[in-house]
């Protein structure tokens, strides 16, 4: 069998108000704080990590923490974050807590077949929340404000705005091998989505490219997203995805350690970051499972800087 990718492990974005950012996605989504850490490249800034109740990989949506300005939106870019519940009375049941929250959302539709709904957070970052059909396994949260049936179950599928397939979907294809299965109209009228899928495919191991050359190049900023992962099940089979992209003249960053995963990072023709991320060791490596996310968390490599760290970065409560 040929190298394969078994769906998304997280996806990064950026939020420039983290205390207002935690409060949204902990108390109006329900998910579980599961890492309250740093970027490791820039340790003035919050790294949270948000996900399911045991922080499961594949259910990891994290946020930088920077003072930057709104993004503005185009091409070039990541543009939808699928979240996915299980039943269309579980879409039903969000579009009455958003309506509640104040939040905008469109109106229950079909996306790619799909009951979905759309909205944004408060920021102005894009979501499809999508029946997933209750397949594969779910961890509720015992402490979340959403009931078990409701809660948020995982993320995909992600959605990719490029200018032309040609590059982009060569690289899907022959470099990441991923399947391409079918076409769909873009919900917003520009263009066609092409869907990509690993692994096992479905929601959760999918890559939707909307080819979008009549809108401008993004740029990044506060409601945008920063990266998508995907994921690979160890460091061996990691190993194997350096070699491959070396093979096929693909520049990365080589392996870098997350500490909770080993990460390779990688640009896409279209210039949006991709990583390959290891499923484990897992958030629960430096705390107990149900304390995750409760402490200011920082890789072995960090520590000795914790005063100093701890004393630059704003309360988040």
């Amino acid at each position: 069998m040929s190298l394969e990718l078994t769906g998304i492990h997280h996806l990064t974005a950026i939020t420039a108000t983290a205390a207002a950012n935690k409060r949204f996605y902990t108390e109006t989504l329900g998910l579980r704080l599961v890492k309250k850490t740093v970027n490791q490249d820039d340790t003035s800034a919050y790294h949270l990590f948000y996900a399911d109740g045991v922080a499961s990989p594949g259910s990891d949506l994290t946020f930088f923490d920077w003072p930057v300005a709104r993004e503005r939106r185009g091409t070039h870019a990541i543009t939808c974050t699928g979240l996915r519940v299980a039943g269309s009375a579980s879409v039903e049941w969000w579009a009455r807590r958003l309506a509640d929250a104040g939040l905008a959302h469109s109106p229950i539709s079909e996306i790619d077949g799909i009951a979905s709904l759309l909205f944004e957070d408060p920021e102005g970052q894009r979501f499809r929340l999508l029946d997933d059909g209750g397949a594969g396994e779910s961890h509720p949260w015992e402490r979340s404000p959403i009931p078990p049936e409701h809660q948020i179950r995982g993320l995909g599928p992600i959605t990719i705005s490029v200018p032309t397939l040609e590059g982009t979907g060569e690289l899907l294809s022959s470099i990441m091998n991923l399947r391409e299965e079918r076409t769909y109209a873009s919900p917003d009228g520009a263009g066609e989505v092409h869907v990509f899928a690993m692994g096992p495919g479905g929601p959760a191991a999918e890559l939707h490219v909307a080819v979008q050359s009549i809108l401008p190049p993004a740029e990044q900023g506060a409601g945008g997203v920063h990266h998508v992962a995907f994921r690979t099940p160890d460091v061996a089979s990691l190993h194997e995805w350096t070699s491959r992209l070396a093979e096929y003249g693909v520049r990365s960053s080589g392996e870098v350690e997350r500490y909770y995963f080993r990460s390779l990072y990688f640009r896409e023709p279209a210039g949006i970051l991709f990583e390959i991320a290891t499923d484990g060791p897992g958030f629960a490596v430096d705390e107990p499972l149900e304390a995750l996310g409760e402490r200011l968390a920082l890789p072995p490599f960090l520590e000795g800087k914790r005063a100093q760290i701890e004393a630059g970065l704003k309360p988040l409560d």
